[in-house]
């Protein structure tokens, strides 16, 4: 996984933002909306509840936009059998980029190979077929424990480490990207998310080692202003 050494433009900007509209009030406009703004900026992907994959995925046809979507969402207390069924599923209706939840809880419990499997297990189910992001939910942990739960997911195949939800406590911060960036070396991505609201802060994070950002004021922060939101 490439590191990102320069400051990116404006426009290479655009290119590490997941555009992202995970409400539960998302309505159909809604997700058509963020196709549109996701083509016109080109985006790296967008990011929708699995509801909504199948739809996006016909409106990104042949745009280069990738589809991402959330598993085990925004908890992560779910069953791997779950967890697994929801990420096959997903890639079956057109999702390129599975963000699953780590199991928060059983990390705390230090139950290590159970968060290891559960990681590994839809690992699995995407190999091949789709990039495996996993969420610490980092403002839950302990430095400590964001290291242990980077180690796991690099032994259980991910493909990315990210912050947050959006729906827990806290956001990304650029100190939780380097620890997490110094933790998993170059092997893996690095997602912010979380509270990224403008160019500035996106540059932040990439400058501590993110490779991709997770937000919904994509527009805002490739356009030079400052959004609300996730």
């Amino acid at each position: 996984m490439t590191m990102n050494p320069t400051t990116p433009s404006p426009e290479t900007l655009a290119s590490y933002i997941d555009h992202t509209a995970l409400k539960p009030d998302t309505a159909r406009d809604d997700i058509v909306r963020l196709c549109e703004e996701a083509r016109q900026h080109r985006f790296a992907t967008v990011c929708v509840n699995p509801y909504w994959v199948r739809t996006a995925a016909e409106l990104l046809s042949g745009s280069g936009v990738g589809i991402t979507t959330v598993i085990g969402f925004p908890l992560g207390a779910t069953s791997t059998f779950a967890k697994t069924a929801e990420a096959r599923d997903a890639i079956a209706a057109g999702a390129t980029e599975i963000d699953m939840v780590l199991n928060v809880g059983a990390l705390k419990s230090r139950l290590y190979d159970e968060v290891r499997q559960d990681v590994a297990r839809v690992a699995e189910a995407c190999k091949g077929a789709a990039v495996l992001k996993v969420i610490l939910e980092t403002g839950l942990l302990t430095d400590e424990e964001k290291v242990k739960a980077c180690e796991l997911c690099v032994a259980a195949g991910a493909d990315f480490v990210k912050t947050s939800t959006g729906f827990g406590p806290g956001g990304a911060t650029a100190a939780d990207i380097a620890l997490m960036r110094r933790t998993v070396g170059p092997r893996l991505g690095v997602k912010a998310s979380g509270g990224v609201r403008d160019a500035q802060t996106a540059r932040a994070m990439i400058a501590a080692g993110a490779t991709r950002i997770g937000a919904s004021a994509s527009v805002a922060i490739v356009s030079g202003g400052t959004g609300d939101g996730y």
